[in-house]
């Protein structure tokens, strides 16, 4: 079982930027994947980035340009920055972690942090 912390959420006024960490509970696995979500009001739940073990990257297009996800492997932790922050990107964002690069294992979720942008 892996427990994932979120941390870094809050209010921001449009244009600025913010960086929300998430720290795994145990050691994770060698191959694994993690990742952020957000889901915001009445909507589903979308995928923002996700980065696995070996560096590998991926972003949604809403998000291109405006966000970086990096892990410190070390501290099991992965980090996400957003700058240039938009009304639209207010949502609940959820931390992630799959034990394979394609989740077959199923995905274990964050409680959540919330992100509240300002216009």
């Amino acid at each position: 079982q892996v427990q994932l912390v979120e941390s870094g959420g809050g209010l921001v006024q449009a244009g600025g930027s913010l960086k929300l960490s998430c720290e795994a509970s145990r050691t994770i696995l060698s191959v694994n994947k993690m990742g952020w979500y957000r889901q915001a009001p009445g909507k589903h739940r979308e995928m923002v980035a996700t980065i696995t073990n070996s560096g590998a990257t991926a972003y949604a297009d809403s998000v291109m340009g405006r966000v970086a996800i990096f892990q410190d492997s070390a501290k099991n932790t992965v980090h996400l920055e957003i700058l240039s922050l938009k009304p639209e990107d207010t949502a609940i964002y959820y931390c992630s972690y799959c034990a394979d690069y394609e989740c077959y294992g199923g995905i274990y979720w964050g409680q959540g942090t919330q992100v509240a942008v300002s216009s």
